[in-house]
């Protein structure tokens, strides 16, 4: 298995918002979430460890396994000026029938915290396979295909999603996998968000 940690940082400073932006939401995260179709079949795993600074400000989740897929578990805990969650053990077998590998993610951490004068938003990961791993620094949006030993992508690896809408907030996921036509399943999995504001 290979195993790399990864760390990418966002660093927004303070602004006016813009008319048309849409504030994040304050103090979240979440370890992740899934939803997807296999042979009308759907599969749906709801939001893991989410805390917010609103309550609950802590949250521990159990392991989930589904057809498919399993989420590890987890801590979160999110306070107006900080949040973070961490997930463990994360595996994706849902490609496995169509003849592409096995994802697995042995942990994860993202984490977003703000301060009066700017936000800064940081994930980390270790033991990923059956992705490859992305480069560091890791570009805002980096796809990286999820393929068959002939080539075929299966699936998109989409790290380091970010929203930025301008006020000064970060939304930030690390990982989203988004299945495509020739995986014959629709949907996508997340792990890892958080979102934070500047603090007063």
């Amino acid at each position: 298995m290979r195993s790399k940690i990864v760390t990418a940082l966002v660093v927004a400073g303070l602004a006016a918002p813009p008319a048309a932006a849409a504030a994040t939401s304050p103090g979240v995260a979440s370890i992740g979430a899934a939803s997807f179709t296999k042979a009308g079949s759907t599969v749906t795993v709801p939001e893991q460890g989410a805390c917010s600074a609103a309550g609950p400000t802590s949250t521990t989740a159990e392991a989930v396994t589904r057809p498919g897929i399993t989420f590890g578990g987890g801590t979160s805990s999110c306070t107006p000026s900080k949040s973070t969650a961490t997930g463990k053990n994360f595996e994706l077998s849902a490609l496995v029938p169509a003849g592409g590998p096995r994802v697995r993610l042995s942990t994860f951490t993202v984490t977003c915290e703000g301060t009066q004068t700017q936000t800064n938003a940081t994930w980390t990961y270790g033991g990923l396979s059956g992705i490859a791993n992305p480069p560091s620094p890791v570009p805002a949006g980096y796809v990286s295909p999820v393929r068959k030993p002939d080539g075929t992508a299966l699936a998109n690896a989409v790290f380091n999603i970010q929203e930025l809408p301008g006020d000064g907030s970060i939304g930030l996921t690390m990982l989203r996998i988004d299945f495509l036509p020739a995986s014959g399943v629709t949907g996508s999995v997340r792990l890892g968000s958080t979102s934070c504001s500047p603090t007063p």
